[in-house]
């Protein structure tokens, strides 16, 4: 696929999807938005593509907020309407995206960028990375679902303080809140996360699904039922009785999604 401002592509079943205005440190704006919805949509029905890198070209910023250029000309039904259009289109999308979806942050995640990190199912940083959510010095509150991801990272008292402050944290301090999983080098940052996917890859596609699911809605009115409900569904799977069969014959797994 082809698209204005991304970077799409596939190799032994991983999609990278690099934001790819490095100009620009990688500023989401509307382009950027629809390239990713669409991207996505790709991602969700290939078959060959089982789990994805979402990350940023070049080495200063994963991506450092949205275009605030665009914000001038909005009132407030335009507001709720950039934040709507872009959780439904973009970042809904892919924390419901039924196949693993990890960021490789380089650089600066701020405001928008850490939304976009913080939506993928879990996050590798480089070294040099830098996450927070500045929007209160613009008079705005995070749209993309920033107080609402925050808050199930990272706890209600230090999202509170992260968005009322706007204060930066460094790849070890979001390693060390449950922001990040791993800090790599950012030589070997794209090295470490397709060695985690390798391995994710070679599991059941079909109860990776189920666990995002049942993480998703972790905490929620009715996780426990959930999950138990999703638990039953993996005994009507091909994929269960291969795991299980090939347990019991002492070998390896051969999953087909099924």
């Amino acid at each position: 696929m082809e698209f204005n401002t991304l970077l799409f592509s596939i190799e032994n079943g991983i999609a990278t999807i690099t934001v790819n205005r490095p100009d620009k440190m990688n500023a989401l704006n509307k382009d950027v938005i629809t390239d990713l919805s669409k991207a996505f949509d790709e991602v969700y029905t290939n078959k060959e593509i089982r789990s994805v890198i979402l990350t940023g070209a070049g080495p200063k910023a994963f991506v450092a907020g949205a275009d605030i250029s665009e914000f001038l000309s909005l009132d407030a039904a335009g507001g709720s309407s950039l934040g709507r259009i872009g959780q439904e289109e973009v970042f809904n999308k892919i924390e419901n995206c039924p196949k693993p979806v990890v960021a490789a942050v380089n650089g600066f995640a701020l405001g928008g960028g850490c939304e976009l990190a913080m939506a993928c199912h879990f996050r590798l940083a480089s070294d040099n990375a830098r996450f927070g959510q500045p929007e209160v010095n613009l008079g705005l509150i995070p749209g993309y679902g920033g107080t609402q991801r925050l808050t199930s990272l990272v706890g209600k008292g230090r999202a509170m303080e992260l968005c009322m402050s706007s204060r930066m944290v460094d790849a070890n301090e979001a390693m060390t809140i449950g922001l990040v999983n791993h800090v790599a080098t950012a030589d070997t940052l794209l090295e470490k996360t397709i060695e985690i996917l390798n391995t994710i890859n070679t599991k059941s596609p079909m109860a990776l699904s189920k666990v995002i699911d049942a993480v998703n809605h972790a905490g929620t009115a009715n996780g426990f039922e959930n999950e138990i409900k999703l638990f039953g569904e993996c005994f009507g799977t091909a994929d269960m009785k291969e795991g299980v069969t090939a347990f019991m014959e002492k070998r390896k797994a051969v999953f087909t999604g099924e």
